[in-house]
């Protein structure tokens, strides 16, 4: 929830190519306001419709920031791949929301807009979530190598590609969430650059132990999750009834996200031969650190980097391959991974 990855991407058979990309940081009332549309408000309705166009409008001005900044038309763009912003995530209760006005997207672009990618999964009994396995699969398999990738965003979600296993996905559990929300209440940042402030602290051994005591952690795939349980509130109650020292607390968050994802790996996975990391948190030197501590020596652990796509940008690129499967009406979620009753076509298409 910190502003709009837009990234343009070339698409040609199964091969896709970074063109060019562009970063607009949400301002700070637009952040406010989508905080508290995570819980049940006021006039709720109509501040989501608001805060849609709102987000909309970002949307279009990035997109125009990046034509200009590659020297492409809007004519040459097939279609927006628009994720929208999650404010509710209960598949348990059948639904799914991101809020972002994709008609309005497609009016201020003059661009075909796909959005809505999630509610068809959920439809047909699938947690929606995550999606980004499948554009994993096409993008980083490996015949001759076991990998797992994980992407830590808010949420860190893992997709394991075995050469002679069919390949599997589900999100671990909080990825940078509650760090950076820790982050903003004791420093006024967004995040912690690399986690140093967090390494000046120690790991907070009993409060994690509470932590990993969440049953989300031992259920088994397929499973998704998002702020609606790993969130502010969530953190206070496992907080030490003695004051602890905040960056204490941030090292032990860190610890947190390590963790699950360790124990997560190990109770779904097989043997993993070579772990490539993406999103935010994979600039994190000390979760990186506390990763390659878990796992040990043997098993190598690097950013997408190496493999040819920046961490920053694999998720963006991936709703551009959804959308294109969307427009080509192949399907894109993966039944295994999200717990679905079959193939499905995923997204709303609101043409140019």
């Amino acid at each position: 929830m910190d502003g709009v990855d837009t990234a343009l991407v070339e698409i040609k058979d199964h091969h896709s190519q970074l063109l060019g990309t562009r970063f607009l940081p949400y301002p700070s009332s637009l952040k406010m306001n989508l905080l508290a549309l995570q819980h049940p408000m006021e006039n709720e309705l109509e501040a989501a419709a608001k805060i849609a166009n709102q987000l909309s409008e970002l949307y279009a001005e990035s997109v125009r920031q990046l034509l200009e900044k590659t020297g492409m038309q809007a004519y040459q763009i097939a279609a927006i791949g628009n994720h929208g912003q999650t404010i509710r995530h209960r598949p348990d209760q059948g639904f799914t929301l991101q809020i972002g006005n994709n008609a309005l997207l497609a009016e201020l672009t003059d661009i075909t807009v796909v959005g809505d990618f999630r509610s068809r999964d959920v439809a047909a009994g699938g947690q929606g979530a995550p999606l980004v396995p499948a554009f994993h699969q096409a993008m980083f398999a490996d015949a001759k190598k076991n990998r797992a990738i994980i992407n830590i965003g808010g949420i860190a979600n893992i997709t394991y590609l075995a050469k002679n296993q069919v390949m599997m996905g589900f999100d671990s559990g909080p990825g940078n969430m509650l760090m950076d929300a820790w982050t903003s209440l004791h420093l006024g940042k967004p995040y912690d650059e690399a986690g140093s402030w967090a390494a000046t602290g120690v790991i907070l051994e009993t409060m994690l132990d509470d932590m990993l005591a969440e049953p989300y952690f031992t259920m088994l795939p397929p499973k998704s999750t998002g702020r609606d349980l790993f969130n502010e509130h969530w953190l206070k109650q496992h907080l030490p009834y003695t004051q602890p020292r905040s960056e204490d607390v941030a090292r032990t968050l860190v610890a947190l996200t390590a963790h699950s994802i360790f124990h997560a790996m190990n109770k779904a996975c097989d043997k993993v031969d070579e772990i490539y990391l993406c999103g935010g948190g994979a600039h994190n030197d000390l979760l990186v650190k506390d990763l390659k501590n878990l796992f040990g020596e043997n098993i190598t652990i690097a950013k997408t980097d190496v493999l040819g796509v920046d961490a920053d940008w694999v998720e963006a690129m991936c709703f551009a391959w959804l959308a294109k499967q969307s427009l080509e009406h192949n399907p894109a979620n993966l039944p295994l991974v999200t717990g679905a009753k079959g193939l499905r076509i995923l997204g709303a298409i609101y043409p140019r």
